[in-house]
């Protein structure tokens, strides 16, 4: 199967969840059989195109900074500005005519940049490819959620964005010929605005370390960990507000609280300042040292959407705390191999219930690994994709096709 697929960037190194799932999909998909030809942002120098050891072809454009005001004026969202440039719509369109594609790969909104010059080949082509779309999350929901969240001529700005981000979601859906979104909820919540649009279930893989097994016991600090990139701004809004109550709660339990992950350092700064309890490590090339020196791990997220870092804690052993909409479409059961919390006060009360009592903690770690031991195998997720999309029908471009096919058949 010849798949065209547009993406964010060169997704290696893998440092956040959006980059692990582009980087975990694409491979999967080529190794169940896909020929994926590749668009997306250099990271950060690169030659274009290149082709890796693997036989996946790359066509990689620099980054284009825009101003504030172009990103106002625009009609697309900053979430699919960040990939747009001249130089990529031209890469794009001299790969839609090289050959047939099967099907043209939208990997996240972020390439949504590209939706119109796809539209407009279809609707030009005897062969249009099918359009898929791989939804990270139901980003209409993210952006609406940022929006409630900011405060004076911020908010204007995200609602601006948010109504641009749900146009431009909508019409993905509704020209693709499969959407598959990494989250049961999410999956509801896109087939019910989908008007018949297949709507697939794709969860992410693992495929770091498994630790046999772990004894959690005196020996390991009183301390909790909390591991992710933090410079999304649902993140940033997320760590604030439980930092805000839990710092002094755990601060006065004797539990020291540390945050493992990417932060822009003008930020980290600020943060450190009216958090002097907490240790902020930032940016690590190897986060197994961090979780196996704490009991437990924290999601304090205030978002749903896939959490690439739950099976980390999960795999490594590490017991789990989270508020009650971080970890959708995980196998975990309340109580019995995760906390769950509906306040982030109520969250960091937890820690200070649960961090000394070794048994709980060692059965919690041992019943999550069982639940998730079979699961979240990538290679099965890359055959379940293509499974996918030979299956469905191409819903739009057929007239066009038709016609096209007519008019050949007339000239022969």
């Amino acid at each position: 199967m010849d798949c065209l697929w547009l993406t964010l960037a060169d997704p290696d190194p893998a440092i956040n969840g959006q980059l692990i799932y582009s980087k975990g999909l694409i491979e999967s998909a080529h190794r169940a059989g896909a020929a994926l030809h590749i668009i997306g942002l250099s990271r950060p120098h690169e030659s274009q195109p290149r082709r890796d050891e693997t036989g996946l072809v790359w066509q990689l454009t620099a980054i284009r900074r825009t101003s504030r005001w172009q990103r106002l004026l625009s009609n697309k969202p900053e979430i699919a500005l960040r990939s747009y440039s001249q130089e990529a719509v031209a890469v794009l369109r001299r790969a839609l005519t090289e050959r047939d594609w099967a099907a043209v790969v939208f990997d996240s909104i972020c390439a949504g940049w590209a939706l119109d010059t796809m539209v407009q080949h279809r609707s030009r082509s005897a062969r249009p490819p099918k359009l898929v779309y791989l939804a990270h999350n139901h980003e209409v929901t993210v952006a609406q959620r940022i929006a409630r969240a900011s405060r004076g001529l911020r908010r204007i700005v995200r609602e601006v964005d948010a109504f641009k981000i749900a146009r431009l979601e909508r019409r993905l859906v509704a020209e693709a010929d499969l959407v598959t979104s990494n989250t049961p909820d999410d999956c509801r919540t896109f087939a019910a605005g989908a008007d018949g649009t297949p709507v697939a279930f794709l969860p992410p893989g693992y495929g770091g370390t498994r630790v046999a097994s772990r004894a959690i016991g005196a020996g390991i600090p009183r301390r909790v960990v909390v591991i992710g990139s933090f410079d999304w701004p649902p993140k940033r809004i997320a760590m604030e507000s439980f930092l805000a109550v839990a710092a002094p709660v755990l601060a006065g339990a004797g539990i020291e609280l540390q945050i493992v992950g990417a932060i822009e350092p003008d930020y980290l700064a600020a943060v450190r300042a009216r958090h002097p309890s907490v240790s902020f490590v930032g940016l690590v090339e190897d986060v197994r040292p961090y979780m196996a020196a704490a009991r437990v791990a924290l999601v304090p997220d205030l978002l749903g959407g896939f959490k690439l870092k739950g099976l980390d804690y999960v795999f490594n052993r590490v017991p789990i705390l989270a508020m009650r909409v971080a970890l959708p479409g995980m196998p975990l059961e309340e109580g019995r191999s995760i906390g769950l919390f509906d306040s982030h006060q109520a969250l960091a009360e937890g820690v200070v219930s649960l961090i000394d009592d070794f048994a709980e903690l060692n059965r919690r770690q041992a019943a999550a690994f069982e639940a998730c031991a079979s699961r979240f195998d990538w290679s099965r997720i890359g055959e379940h994709l293509l499974a996918h999309i030979g299956k469905v029908e191409r819903r739009h471009a057929a007239t066009a096709g038709a016609a096209a096919s007519t008019v050949e058949a007339a000239a022969s």
